[in-house]
């Protein structure tokens, strides 16, 4: 039996989130989780995908690079107003509508 090339999880995630469309529901997807970490892993996979890393970020948001490094990662608690230009280096704008009761 022949065996076929596998890929990683994370590698087939990357090569989805480079589409801004599958990004976008991504990043809407993680924000819905109630551990407000989800989104900010959501949101450094969306950056890989993008080939955005954290020096590129920070030149074009002017947050500083080891701010970003925390801000992204798992125990991040972030603000908004770093959340956004890192959001807008992206090409993405935050929105806000209507809740819908599960």
């Amino acid at each position: 039996m022949k065996k076929r090339p596998t890929t990683s999880y994370q590698e087939d995630l990357i090569k989805e989130l480079q589409d801004p469309t599958e990004a976008i529901a991504y990043l809407n997807a993680a924000l819905m989780d109630e551990d407000a970490r989800i989104f900010l892993v959501a949101l450094k996979n969306v950056l890989e995908a993008q080939g955005l890393g954290i020096a590129d970020v920070a030149k074009v948001t002017k947050l500083n690079r080891e701010n970003l490094y925390r801000i992204l990662s798992k125990r991040g608690n972030p603000k908004l107003t770093s959340i956004i230009p890192v959001l807008h280096s992206l090409g993405f704008n935050l929105a806000i509508q209507p809740y819908r009761h599960k």
